[in-house]
């Protein structure tokens, strides 16, 4: 913690030793959620989360992904929790209803909760665009959660 006068701040904290991390998963659009997985597992353990930590849990879209992570933050067994997804817009309005929803629903549980949840819901015009931000989103997703959870430790 650095000292500014008479304000303290907590630095970074990316070592993710000892937490125990719960993702959720929509398996539509499931190429691209295989990769956002990929990347996020990839990074957690990169950070010192092991692999037996993690739990995943799977759900048919991004609409049902704010109901499993509300049971996982009621659970208490878990430091921080990360959605993953992909909403690509299609010819009708259903991707505002998806994308706008499945963020709120995220941010609801998470303010509800007091959980720390990293939303990788990707919300693109395109596959491609999805295809192209799975990797960076997955990662971010990770290192999001690591810092929330061990931020929320300490205050």
């Amino acid at each position: 913690m650095a000292r500014y006068e008479n304000i303290f701040e907590h630095e970074k904290n990316l070592d993710g030793t000892g937490l125990r991390v719960g993702i959720v998963m929509s398996r539509f659009n499931i190429d691209v959620c295989e990769g956002l997985l990929g990347a996020c597992t990839a990074t957690l353990q990169k950070h010192g989360v092991a692999a037996s930590a993690m739990v995943l849990a799977t759900v048919p879209g991004a609409l049902e992904i704010p109901l499993v992570l509300q049971k996982m933050a009621k659970s208490g067994k878990f430091d921080a929790l990360i959605a993953l997804g992909a909403v690509i817009r299609g010819e009708t309005y259903h991707f505002e209803l998806v994308s706008n929803e499945s963020g709120a629903g995220v941010t609801r549980v998470m303010l509800d909760s007091g959980m720390p949840i990293a939303n990788a819901i990707l919300t693109t015009e395109t596959d491609e665009q999805a295809l192209e931000r799975m990797t960076e989103k997955g990662t971010d997703a990770a290192l999001v959660a690591i810092e929330m959870a061990t931020l929320s430790k300490r205050l």
